[in-house]
C-alpha cells in the first residue's frame, strides 16, 4: 500500500508538474474535510454523543491533555513552546511546500491572505485527528471497537505492565467498524489524497530545488526543455529514496507516526529556522556564517535522528545493568531478541532517547552561535549587498507595498486564527478535564 501511493504519487507528479499538485491538492483537501465530518458525526452517534465522550475524558484525563506535564515523555509543555515557534517558523516561513505556493499567487496582498487562510484550514486538523481519536479511544473503553495493542520491532509495548492500543490504528478501526461501505471507501480515500498531497508537494519541491539552485548554476546555459526533463528525473530519484526510507520509518518512530514525523520537522528545522531569522533582522550575518550553520546543524539533527533510530530498534541499550532492568520491567527492552552486534553506551542511549522537542531547541541554540560565530570571524556584508534583503534595509517601495498588502481585516483574521489555537489548547487542557 506505501509502495503503490509513493509510486503513483510520482507518476503525477513527475507528468503534471506544480499545475496538477496545485489542483489535487484542493480536491483531496475537499474530500478529506467531508470524510472526516463523517467519521466524527458516526463515531459520535455510536458513542452517545459529545457529553459521553467528555464523560470518558474526564476519566482519563491525563490521555486527553494537550498541555502536559514537563514528565511527559513525549509532548511536555515546556517542549512545546520551545520547539514550536522553530518547526513553525521554518515551514510557514521557508519550508519550499508553503513558498512555493506562496510565489504562485499574482500579487502581495493575495501571498498574505492566502497564509491567512491556510492558517484558519490548519486549525482543523484538530476535528480531523484529534476528535475522532477521542472518539476513537471512547468507543475503545466502552467496548464498541477493538483497536489491536501496540507493537515494536515484533513485541507488544507494555505500560505498567499491560498492553497499550496502539493509537496509529484507533482511524482506520473506526472505519472499518462504524462507516458504511461507500462512505467507507471515500474516507479511506480523503486519507489517501491527504498523503499523495503531502508526498507530491514534497517530490515537486525538491526537484524545483535541485533544478533552480543546483543543476542550473552548474550548467547555465540548460534550455528550459533539458531543466525540465532534470526536473522529472529528480523527481524519479527522489521517489525511489523514498521507498527505500518506508522499512527504515518504524525504527525512529517507535512512539508513533505522529512523533516520527515531529521528531524529524524538529530535526530539520532549527539551522533552517537560525539562518532565516538571523538573515532577516541581523545585518552582520553572511554567507560563510549561514553555510557553516545551516550544515553543522543539518548533520547534528541527522545524528540525534540516527541515534534515535538505532534506540528504537533496540540497536544501542545503557551500559548500566539498573537501566536494563528497568527497560525490562517497563516492557521497552526484550533481552531474548536482542541482536549481538548491540551497542552498549549510556550517553549514547541518553542522546537517542532525549526528548526531541528539547533536542530542537539545543540545535537552535548550537546553530545561531555557530552563524554568529563564523560571521563575526568573517568578512562583513557590504551595504550594498544588504539593500532590501533585510528588515533594517528595506527600500522605501518594499515599505510601501508591504503596507498597502493589508488592513484591518487580516489583522482581525489572524486575530481569530491565533484566538482558535489558543482556544483550543486551553478546551482540552482544562475545560474538557
Amino acid at each position: 500500500g506505501a509502495i503503490a501511493t509513493v509510486v503513483l504519487t510520482g507518476i503525477y507528479t513527475v507528468f503534471g508538474g506544480l499545475r496538477a499538485v496545485l489542483y489535487t491538492d484542493a480536491a483531496q483537501a475537499l474530500i478529506l474535510l467531508i470524510g472526516s465530518f463523517f467519521i466524527t458525526w458516526f463515531g459520535l452517534s455510536k458513542l452517545g454523543g459529545w457529553g459521553e465522550l467528555q464523560a470518558i475524558c474526564q476519566a482519563k484525563s491525563d490521555s486527553f491533555a494537550l498541555w502536559r506535564p514537563n514528565s511527559d515523555p513525549n509532548f511536555p509543555w515546556l517542549g512545546i513552546l520551545i520547539a514550536s515557534p522553530i518547526i513553525g517558523i521554518w515551514y510557514w516561513c521557508t519550508d519550499q511546500y508553503i513558498v512555493q505556493r506562496t510565489l504562485a499567487a499574482k500579487d502581495l496582498k493575495t501571498c498574505r491572505r492566502g497564509a491567512i487562510f491556510g492558517g484558519f484550514l490548519k486549525v482543523w486538523p484538530v476535528m480531523i485527528f484529534l476528535v475522532p481519536g477521542l472518539i476513537g479511544y471512547a468507543l475503545h473503553v466502552k467496548g464498541e471497537i477493538v483497536i489491536p495493542d501496540k507493537m515494536v520491532n515484533g513485541e507488544y509495548v507494555l505500560v505498567n505492565g499491560q498492553r497499550t492500543p496502539d493509537g496509529d490504528q484507533v482511524f482506520p478501526t473506526m472505519v472499518a467498524n462504524l462507516l458504511p461501505r461507500g462512505l467507507r471507501g471515500l474516507v479511506v480515500g480523503g486519507l489517501l489524497a491527504a498523503l499523495m498531497s503531502s508526498l507530491s508537494s514534497l517530490f515537486n519541491s525538491c526537484a524545483s530545488l535541485f533544478t533552480l539552485d543546483i543543476y542550473k548554476k552548474l550548467h547555465p546555459a540548460a534550455s528550459e526543455k533539458l531543466l525540465v526533463n532534470v526536473g522529472r528525473m529528480a523527481t524519479g530519484i527522489i521517489v525511489v529514496l523514498g521507498l527505500m526510507w518506508i522499512p527504515i520509518m518504524p525504527k525512529i518512530a517507535q512512539g508513533g507516526l505522529y512523533k516520527y514525523l515531529q521528531s524529524v520537522q524538529g530535526y530539520l528545522a532549527p539551522p533552517i529556522t537560525a539562518v532565516f531569522l538571523l538573515g532577516l533582522f541581523c545585518k552582520r550575518i553572511n554567507a560563510k556564517g549561514a553555510v557553516a550553520g545551516l550544515s553543522i546543524g543539518f548533520f547534528a539533527g541527522m545524528a540525534k535522528l540516527t541515534i534515535q533510530g538505532m534506540v528504537g530498534a533496540a540497536k544501542i541499550i545503557p551500559a548500566s545493568q539498573d537501566a536494563i532492568d528497568s527497560l525490562v520491567a517497563a516492557g521497552k527492552l526484550n533481552l531474548d531478541t536482542l541482536s549481538q552486534n548491540v551497542m552498549r553506551s549510556d550517553l549514547l542511549y541518553a542522546i537517542g532517547d532525549y526528548n526531541f522537542l528539547f533536542a530542537s531547541g539545543w540545535l537552535l541554540v548550537l546553530s545561531v552561535v555557530v552563524i554568529v560565530g563564523v560571521s563575526l570571524l568573517s568578512a562583513k556584508p557590504s551595504e550594498e549587498q544588504l539593500v532590501g534583503l533585510t528588515y533594517g534595509t528595506a527600500t522605501e517601495e518594499q515599505k510601501r507595498d508591504n503596507r498597502a498588502s493589508w488592513n484591518k481585516w487580516d489583522v482581525i483574521a489572524s486575530a481569530v486564527v491565533l484566538g482558535l489555537v489558543v482556544g483550543f489548547y486551553l478546551y482540552f487542557s482544562f475545560w474538557l478535564n
